[in-house]
């Protein structure tokens, strides 16, 4: 691919001469699908000081195993800093911690060090502690005047004796962390929507101003959370482990002070801070109270102590912003300025960063201004007097008012005037009969007429402004060069924007804010796609030599799942691109090497479907089972990978009408399936469908409870071909919810008599991943008289059931050896009965009833209405 050929010569030029290249399988079964939860993880390096040193001087540095303490091997200092750099500019990961500087500010080091962070590396503190995290909204604090300071401090003191509340309130996974927990009682208070605040008071965020207005509103909040935790000390007695810690922590509390009072001298600390600047702080007072407040809280806490042993983090609080309304997240700046709302009823439309009209308003522009700058960004969502592509100038080309209307009716949801001006809107018919065009001219650039009708390139940019909105402020009326730094978003806004945050803006805000917070700051630094694995290592050196705990960083592109990409090639570009279409090889990467930079272009080529037949003899299974009391016989057939080809629907006693519905739904489905359609996107959407009949389900191992057929059989179908086993309720076995695992045996492969499903005869699209012969030879049953029994019974039952195995026990062959299970029925206890009403089974945390439902990816109480989510 044209991506992959300019990744490699951006590595050449940066001296790599060897280059690795990985084989891409995206089977589910392949490896990749297998550490898909290691790829979203967050993981991260911690580094020490001496280490950062080896690498400055080029020294050697010895790896040491953990199991004995001696050296496994010496390595080269900077050859392992510049794989830790390397890996980041491809992949975003590792972020690095600087375990020196994390322990520094450890305010309990006789109680241990600080060794590790929860994943997003905010709250640092002792092994098995945990921390309850909430954040203030800081635009709500604005006034007229400049900032609330009373109103934030209130808030700060609400907020912390609400969050020690939650520690008496809270449970934990394991005594471990219950116990330190109670013991050292950490808290992570913190504040969001920085970007906002700065923006809608007209400051830049990489501005002297900005970073100390985003250092005052810290210190205020962790020095005003310090002191409401020595008032509660003073009634209530510090926390369990304070008389151990006393004196390092007061010696924390006081660098804290002396951050906030702009000095230069600390004690014991490797990395000096950078301190408060409280001359550019725009907001009057708020510096100067902070500093007070630091002071209150190392007098009265040298008599009193503290409460809590941390008490704040600035987390990334990218769910709960959206709850909080926040145009952005934790310390971050904004990532666009025109955002897209979806419409409940279908459609979108596009609004402005609500700190934007503010801005403009607190730098002085009038309400006519500010309409005309909103409107060069969000456009006009219409052609009427546009300066080029009017009305006026497609009613010369033969436009009647049907299609202006249309036109105008599509603009309206259209991202580029392009997207509206093609065959596929106005017909064929209309573009050969009024417009003159030729099938040949509609063939290769039917889908953008705009060329073909005589717009120039100039022409057509200036009607998508007009129309479609410039989407940053750059160019816009009114707005003077000065102010383009207040407006300054993570990476250049729309397709004309430039301008975007340097790196040096990134980490001088968070160097600013680190100061005074007890635990760390989440937060990603944007590099360009442009940026060398040298500048990723610069950025971590930078990071360290400015006292930050903690680092990650982005480079744009380097990840092909990334989920906002603003980066985009202009039309110039895709049209070279398009033209190398009939080049040859070399031709192609040549052009192409030239125009992509870490960006992958998806095409997509029209081709023929055909048909994928079954084989005349193929596998599956028979799974039967009961929902809501009705039975549900499912087929399957598979195709020679063991992939699902088919299906068939039996409920031979729900009337001939009904039946004669799912049989014909069945064979919708599996001529779906035949031409290509994904079996996950039936999946998806038939899911959760609810209707009757619906209920506890019988018969099947892994689900207990479908709110329609279409549920349960999808649920089925996802379980056994896709691995989907979040669909799945909880296995019988481990129902109870103080079950135990099975500790080292889980990692290890399954065997009959560790898991009697097994021995069941399952095809390989049930079971894949398994032996290449994994369907299972069973023995019939020796007596003959049980299987008279058996055919005698189902002589008389109208479904004819041929079971001729027994059902307790199953002796297999497999590998020469003989082994018999017996599968005793799960115990009946109030979390099975909870799934068989719906619920997942397990026990709410807050009020212990067993009524917890899905809520994204926690889980809701329908009882108490609390979650088990962090945010």
């Amino acid at each position: 691919p044209d991506g992959a050929i300019e990744r490699a010569l951006f590595l050449a030029r940066q001296g790599i001469d060897h280059i690795e290249v990985p084989v891409l399988d995206a089977d589910w079964d392949s490896e990749a699908y297998r550490t898909v939860s290691g790829q979203n993880a967050n993981n991260s390096v911690r580094v020490s000081d001496l280490f950062l040193k080896a690498v400055e001087n080029d020294e050697h540095w010895d790896l040491i195993r953990r199991t004995d303490g001696a050296v496994a091997k010496s390595v080269r200092a900077r050859d392992l800093w510049n794989k830790i750099a390397k890996a980041s500019w491809s992949s975003a990961d590792p972020g690095i911690q600087f375990h020196d500087t994390i322990n520094d500010w450890h305010t309990c080091p006789n109680s241990g060090e600080i060794r590790a962070s929860n994943p997003c590396s905010e709250y640092m503190f002792l092994d098995d502690t945990a921390c309850n995290l909430a954040s203030l909204n800081l635009i709500k604090f604005k006034t007229e005047q400049g900032f609330d300071i009373a109103a934030y401090e209130h808030a700060v003191r609400l907020w912390t004796i609400a969050l020690e509340i939650s520690v008496l309130m809270a449970q934990f996974p394991s005594k471990e962390i219950a116990q330190k927990s109670y013991e050292f009682r950490t808290l992570g208070l913190g504040y969001a929507n920085l970007g906002g605040l700065l923006m809608s008071s007209g400051i830049a965020y990489d501005s002297d101003q900005g970073r100390a207005i985003a250092a005052a509103t810290a210190a205020l909040l962790s020095a005003r959370a310090y002191y409401t935790s020595i008032e509660m000390a003073e009634i209530l007695g510090p926390f369990k482990a304070y008389s151990k810690n006393k004196k390092p922590m007061l010696r924390v509390i006081k660098n804290h002070r002396r951050a906030a009072e702009g000095r230069v001298a600390y004690e014991n600390l490797s990395i000096a801070p950078m301190p408060l600047n409280r001359t550019e702080c725009p907001f009057d007072g708020l510096a100067a109270r902070a500093a007070k407040v630091w002071s209150l809280c190392e007098k009265d806490g040298a008599k009193h102590g503290f409460r809590n042993a941390q008490i704040s983090v600035i987390a990334p609080t990218g769910t709960i912003g959206l709850i909080m309304d926040c145009d952005t997240t934790g310390i971050e700046p904004d990532f666009s300025l025109v955002k897209f709302k979806k419409l409940a009823g279908g459609g979108h439309f596009k609004i402005i960063n609500n700190a934007v009209p503010a801005a403009l308003s607190a730098l002085g522009y009038s309400g006519k201004q500010i309409d005309e700058i909103e409107r060069y960004a969000l456009g006009t969502a219409s052609l009427k007097d546009a300066p080029a592509v009017s009305l006026d100038d497609l009613h010369e080309l033969g436009f009647d008012k049907p299609h202006l209307d249309e036109i105008e009716n599509a603009l309206k949801d259209a991202f580029d005037i392009r997207f509206v001006f093609n065959r596929w809107t106005f017909g064929d018919t209309f573009c050969k009969d009024v417009l003159g065009l030729t099938d040949k001219q509609i063939d290769k650039h039917g889908r953008d007429l705009l060329p073909l009708l005589g717009f120039s390139e100039e022409q057509i940019e200036q009607a998508n402004i007009y129309c479609s909105g410039a989407m940053t402020l750059e160019g816009a009326p009114h707005l003077k060069p000065e102010h383009y730094a207040v407006f300054d978003c993570a990476t250049p806004c729309g397709r004309l924007g430039t301008r975007s945050l340097s790196v040096d803006a990134h980490i001088l805000m968070m160097a600013a804010v680190q100061p005074f917070i007890s635990g760390a700051i989440s937060k990603t630094v944007n590099l360009p796609s442009a940026a060398t694995i040298d500048d990723c290592a610069n950025v971590y050196l930078s990071a360290w030599k400015l006292g930050l705990k903690a680092i990650a960083l982005y480079r744009d592109g380097s990840k092909l799942s990334q989920p906002l990409n603003s980066a985009i090639f202009d039309d110039t570009a895709m049209d070279a691109l398009d033209e190398t279409a009939e080049e040859n090889a070399a031709e192609r990467a040549r052009i192409g090497s030239e125009k992509i930079v870490e960006k992958i272009v998806e095409r997509v080529i029209e081709k023929p479907i055909e048909r994928k037949r079954l084989p005349d003899r193929r596998t599956g299974y028979i799974q039967k089972a009961s929902v809501g009391g009705h039975k549900v016989y499912l087929h399957t057939g598979e195709f020679e990978d063991g992939t699902l080809g088919e299906i068939f629907i039996d409920m031979h006693k729900e009337g001939a009408a009904f039946r004669s519905l799912m049989n014909n739904f069945a064979i919708a489905i599996s001529i779906g399936l035949q031409y290509g359609v994904p079996l996950e996107e039936f999946v998806e959407a038939f899911v959760f469908t609810r209707f009757e009949p619906n209920g506890p389900v019988k018969g099947n191992d892994s689900i207990k409870f479908a709110n329609s057929i279409l549920d349960y059989l999808f649920r089925e179908l996802g379980i056994s071909y896709l691995g989907w086993d979040d669909l799945a309720h909880v296995d019988p076995s481990s129902a109870t919810p103080d079950s135990l695992g099975d500790g080292r045996k889980e990692n290890q492969p399954r065997t009959p008599e560790d898991d009697p499903s097994l021995l069941v005869p399952y095809s390989k699209g049930f079971l894949r991943g398994g032996d290449s012969d994994n369907i299972l030879d069973f023995t019939r049953i020796a007596n003959t008289n049980d299987v008279q029994d058996i055919e005698s019974e189902a002589a008389t039952d109208p479904e004819i059931e041929a079971e001729l195995f027994t059902k307790a026990e199953a002796t297999s062959t497999t590998k020469g050896q003989t082994s018999t299970t017996s599968v005793a029925p799960p115990p009946d206890t109030a979390a099975n009965t909870a799934r068989f009403k719906g619920y997942t089974g397990d026990a709410c945390p807050t009020c212990g009833h067993f009524t917890l439902i899905r809520n994204g990816t926690c889980q809701k109480c329908d009882t108490c209405g609390s979650t088990t989510g962090c945010s």
